[in-house]
C-alpha cells in the first residue's frame, strides 16, 4: 500500500450499511459538500497477505469510475494506520431482489429492462477490458429509491483486468458456486464469457426466483453446471415465459464458453430489443407471487450467511485472540449471541462434539491454504457448513462467559 498522509478527515461516518469478512461499509457524509455516499471500510489487519484484492479493486474502479450509468462510481480512496476507505455511490435503493419483492406487480418485461441494463453495464466492462466475475443479484443496487432508478453493477472484489492484446486467461477459482461458469470449475481457463454465463443464471433466477442448478449439495450443483444440467420447470410457471425469454437463456448457459453469446450478441437479441414481451405476444402473467416465494427461501439462507459474516469478523480471524473478544462492548457481545442463535436455529446446526476436532482440522486447512498461497477460491457449502459448526461452538463457550460476566456484574451492582 502507499505511504499513509496524514490530512484531516473529509468524511463523517454514519450507520452500518453491511458487513463482510475484511470490511465494513458504512454510509458517510463529505464534511463540506454534505453529500452522502458509501464508504468500504477495509481492515488492514484483516487483509494482510491479501493486499493485492484492495489494489487491484481500485485499479478497476479507477478505469471505469463514471464511464457508465448503470456501474458504481469510486469517489475517493485514502487510508489510515490502521484502515484503508473506498468512497463510492451511495445506492440507496437497496438490493435488485428487494426491489422487486416490494413491487405491486412484476412480469417478464420487467425482468428483461432489467437484463438489459446490466448486459450494457457488463458490455461496456468488457470493452474495457475488464471482468468482473462474481455477478449475481446481491451486486445489483439501485442508485436511488425512485421508480425509475438506474440499477448499478457492485462489488468489483473480483474483477480483473486483461490485456486484450496479448492471449491472457485467468485461472484462479473465484465467484459465488452457483453464478459460477463450467469454465471456471475446470480451471482451463476463463475470461468474458463467464460474465455472460452470470447474467444467464439471473435471468433464469428473475423469472423465477430461483437459480438453474440448484442441488442439495455443492457437489451436485456442480456436475450440473458443467454438463449444463437444468430445465425450465415446474412446467405451468414457465408455461407464460416467452420462447424467446427462454432462448435468450440457452444461448447464455451454454457450456462452450466460445458458443456462448458475446455482450454484443445479447444486446442485440431480440428479448432485449424489437420483441420484449408485450400484450401482443400473449398473456404476460404476473410473476410476483411466485418469484417471491422462491427467493424468501432463498433470502432466509443469505441472512444466515450474512450472520455467519459478522461472527467471522470477532472468531474467526487469526488476529483477533480470546482476549480481544471478550473486551468487546456489551452491546457487540449481545448482537453476537443473537446472530449465533439465528444461524443455528434457521440452519438447524446441531453442536457435533465428537466430530469438532476433525472439523477445525478442516476448517485450518482451508484458511492456511488461502492465507499461505493467496489463492483466490470459493468457499463450499460443506466448507462453509463446517465455519458455522466450529463458530457456533466457539461462541456457545463465549456465551457462558459473558452471561458469567453478566452475573457478576449484576452482584456487584447488589453489593
Amino acid at each position: 500500500m502507499a505511504n499513509v498522509a496524514t490530512v484531516p478527515c473529509q468524511y463523517k461516518t454514519g450507520r452500518t450499511l453491511g458487513q463482510g469478512t475484511y470490511a465494513v461499509v458504512k454510509e458517510a457524509q463529505h464534511v463540506k459538500t454534505g453529500e452522502y455516499y458509501a464508504v468500504k471500510v477495509i481492515n488492514k489487519k484483516l487483509m494482510e497477505g491479501r493486499e493485492h484484492m484492495v489494489r487491484n479493486e481500485i485499479a478497476v474502479l479507477k478505469r471505469i469510475s463514471q464511464g457508465h450509468r448503470n456501474i458504481l462510481t469510486l469517489v475517493d480512496y485514502f487510508e489510515t494506520y490502521n484502515n484503508l476507505y473506498l468512497v463510492t455511490d451511495y445506492a440507496k435503493g437497496g438490493e435488485l431482489f428487494d426491489r422487486i419483492c416490494a413491487k405491486m406487480y412484476y412480469n417478464e418485461r420487467d425482468a428483461a429492462h432489467i437484463i438489459k441494463s446490466v448486459t450494457e453495464a457488463v458490455s461496456y466492462l468488457h470493452d474495457n477490458d475488464i471482468v468482473h466475475r462474481d455477478l449475481k443479484p446481491e451486486n445489483l443496487l439501485f442508485r436511488t429509491t425512485d421508480e425509475d432508478s438506474d440499477l448499478l453493477i457492485a462489488d468489483f472484489g473480483l474483477s480483473r483486468i486483461i490485456d486484450s492484446e496479448k492471449f491472457h486467461i485467468l485461472t484462479t477459482t473465484c465467484g459465488t458456486p452457483g453464478y459460477m461458469a463450467p469454465e471456471i470449475f475446470k480451471k482451463s481457463g476463463h475470461g468474458k464469457p463467464v460474465d455472460m454465463w452470470a447474467i444467464g443464471v439471473i435471468t433464469f433466477f428473475l423469472l423465477c426466483g430461483y437459480t438453474p442448478f440448484d442441488h442439495e449439495s455443492s457437489k451436485d450443483e456442480m456436475h450440473a453446471i458443467l454438463r449444463g444440467d437444468y430445465k425450465f420447470e415446474p412446467v405451468e410457471h414457465w408455461a407464460g415465459i416467452t420462447d424467446t425469454g427462454k432462448d435468450f437463456i440457452v444461448r447464455l448457459l451454454t457450456v462452450d464458453p466460445d458458443a456462448r453469446m458475446t455482450s454484443h450478441e445479447a444486446l442485440n437479441h431480440s428479448w432485449l430489443n424489437d420483441h420484449l414481451p408485450s400484450p401482443m405476444d400473449g398473456p404476460n402473467p404476473d410473476l410476483l407471487n411466485s418469484v417471491r416465494h422462491n427467493f424468501n427461501a432463498r433470502r432466509t439462507f443469505k441472512k444466515a450467511v450474512d450472520a455467519v459474516k459478522v461472527i467471522n469478523n470477532l472468531t474467526h480471524s487469526r488476529n483477533v485472540s480470546l482476549a480481544d473478544l471478550l473486551e468487546t462492548s456489551r452491546k457487540e457481545a449481545d448482537e453476537n449471541v443473537d446472530h449465533v442463535l439465528y444461524v443455528q436455529q434457521t440452519l438447524n446446526i446441531p453442536f457435533p462434539s465428537s466430530q469438532l476436532a476433525n472439523i477445525a482440522e478442516k476448517v485450518l486447512k482451508v484458511d492456511k491454504e488461502l492465507k499461505t498461497e493467496q489463492v483466490e477460491r470459493i468457499i463450499t457449502v460443506e466448507e462453509e457448513v463446517n465455519l458455522i459448526i466450529l463458530r457456533i461452538s466457539v461462541n456457545s463457550i463465549l456465551d457462558m462467559i459473558i452471561m458469567i460476566i453478566k452475573t457478576m456484574d449484576a452482584f456487584d451492582e447488589t453489593e
